[in-house]
């Protein structure tokens, strides 16, 4: 059966829903229930084919973009939510889509949510061939989405977790200050120590637009929808922690130049040394901000830290915040 062919059992709204099992938002969990039916139509789309294939969704909440999941009729569903008092609205649905969709619902905290476990029987496809069937998708929480999304990003550099099958999509919602930096290309202002983690190891497309309105209760900002498609060949080869250290640290001091943030990564006693001698290994020019550097020269800046830090072991662990400790 075709996806755009296939309707639901009738099933009470999720307006309604909410006001038979009195589900109110809480503050404390990010809870923002996204109601319009279009939107969550058109969020699943932004996914690309689904039918067939192996879905997680994370955080569903009362179950709305769950059901425009459905309705795409993929092999596998499963639904990871942290809040137990959404489980009858969820086995609702469970039950309305037996016959076409085998869904799963887990009751927990997706950051320990295992994904071997929950894709094993999915073929281990080659990296750099096509992609995988398989997708995560959701509204994600805004107290956890920038912590959960570099989680993933660490997990994709070591193939692991959702990862050990391939290149798996992600299509997920940010606040949309979040999703710009996401998406930030060089000299933009949002361009963020986020933007460059992101694209070292994904193409990112930043696909639309979600007004606040459409929430309930309303947020005080506009949400941004993000698909990212792990790179067959990263930007960068090494070690996710150093890479992240070394990106973070620069951009510790967004407005001044880059070699400021540079030097910070290195013991007092080196950097004057070493700082100058990184910039001449990477070919980067250290007068510039570190929005004004490309991803591929925070790739040659992170290669040539690690050619220091073999010279210099000492480095490799010293933090600088620490030291002021």
């Amino acid at each position: 059966m075709a996806a755009q062919q296939l309707r639901l059992p009738p099933l009470p709204t999720i307006r309604d829903l909410i006001r038979l099992y009195k589900l109110r938002a809480l503050k404390q969990l990010s809870q923002n229930f996204l109601m319009d039916e279009r939107i969550t139509d058109k969020f699943v789309k932004a996914a690309g084919k689904i039918h067939n294939n192996y879905i997680c969704e994370v955080g569903p909440g009362p179950g709305a973009i769950t059901r425009s999941i459905i309705k795409r009729c993929p092999k596998k569903l499963i639904v990871v939510e942290k809040d137990p008092r959404f489980l009858p609205t969820l086995e609702l649905l469970q039950e309305a889509s037996q016959g076409f969709t085998d869904m799963q619902i887990e009751i927990g905290d997706i950051r320990s949510y295992n994904f071997e476990v929950g894709f094993q029987n999915n073929i281990k496809y080659d990296w750099l061939g096509l992609v995988p069937p398989i997708h995560l998708v959701g509204n994600l929480p805004f107290s956890v989405s920038t912590i959960l999304l570099v989680d993933w990003l660490n997990a994709i550099s070591q193939k692991r977790s959702a990862w050990l099958f391939g290149r798996s999509t992600m299509t997920l919602t940010f606040q949309k200050e979040v999703a710009e930096r996401i998406v930030a290309q060089v000299t933009e202002k949002q361009r963020c120590r986020l933007s460059v983690m992101c694209q070292m190891w994904c193409d990112v497309d930043y696909k639309f637009t979600i007004p606040g309105t459409a929430f309930v209760p309303k947020p005080d900002v506009d949400v941004g929808v993000v698909t990212l498609i792990p790179k067959k060949y990263p930007l960068v080869d090494l070690p996710f922690a150093m890479v992240e250290k070394v990106v973070r640290t620069v951009f510790n001091m967004r407005q001044k130049h880059c070699r400021r943030g540079v030097e910070v990564l290195f013991p007092k006693d080196l950097r004057e040394t070493l700082g100058p001698r990184l910039f001449q290994l990477a070919d980067v020019d250290f007068t510039a901000r570190p929005f004004e550097l490309s991803n591929e020269e925070f790739a040659r800046v992170c290669y040539a830290y690690k050619m220091l830090s073999d010279q210099y072991p000492e480095i490799d662990g010293y933090n600088f915040r620490a030291s002021k400790q």
